[in-house]
């Protein structure tokens, strides 16, 4: 499926950071999504990421209109036109300049509002008891329910272990 930038590689971001390892370095998680973060992040702007991540974590696991009407009340700043690294004029939802904090925020609210408003049903969280990992769905027909066929093969065989008599 074919998502606009801000549904697609910012959902696909507020993702990659729920899923991270809860002590990880978040400009390192930052930097392998191909996010260029500004600077480094300060004791509190790390906490603040931190807890994002938690209400992020919220949105996929029930996403809702109010949920991310919070989020970009939040992160609302002021929204311009951008032209860096000679890409063609796109908007941004913070300036290029902002705090990586502000910047993340505002990206991901953003990103998780476009793709809820394109496909509500996109925003998922793995259904295997156990498992936390949250997904963009960009299958074709959006009908994923885990996060990985490793999950899905483990309900399978579970749902056939539970039919077979003791």
């Amino acid at each position: 499926m074919h998502f606009n930038p801000y549904g697609g590689a910012a959902a696909e971001l507020a993702a990659t950071l729920v899923n991270a390892e809860t002590g990880a370095n978040l400009l390192d998680v930052l930097k392998a999504s191909d996010y260029r973060p500004l600077g480094s992040l300060d004791a509190r702007q790390e906490r603040d990421v931190r807890d994002w991540i938690e209400r992020l974590r919220q949105v996929f696991h029930q996403p809702t209109v109010e949920l991310l009407n919070e989020l970009l009340a939040e992160s609302s700043t002021t929204h311009y036109i951008s032209t860096h690294d000679g890409r063609a004029p796109h908007l941004h939802y913070a300036r290029e300049d902002a705090p990586t904090d502000v910047r993340v925020k505002a990206y991901t609210a953003a990103g998780m509002a476009a793709l809820f408003c394109e496909d509500a049903g996109r925003i998922g969280a793995c259904d295997r008891d156990g498992c936390d990992t949250v997904f963009v769905d960009t299958s074709r027909n959006g009908r994923r329910r885990f996060c990985a066929a490793k999950c899905a093969n483990r309900v399978a065989v579970a749902n056939h272990r539970s039919r077979q008599p003791a």
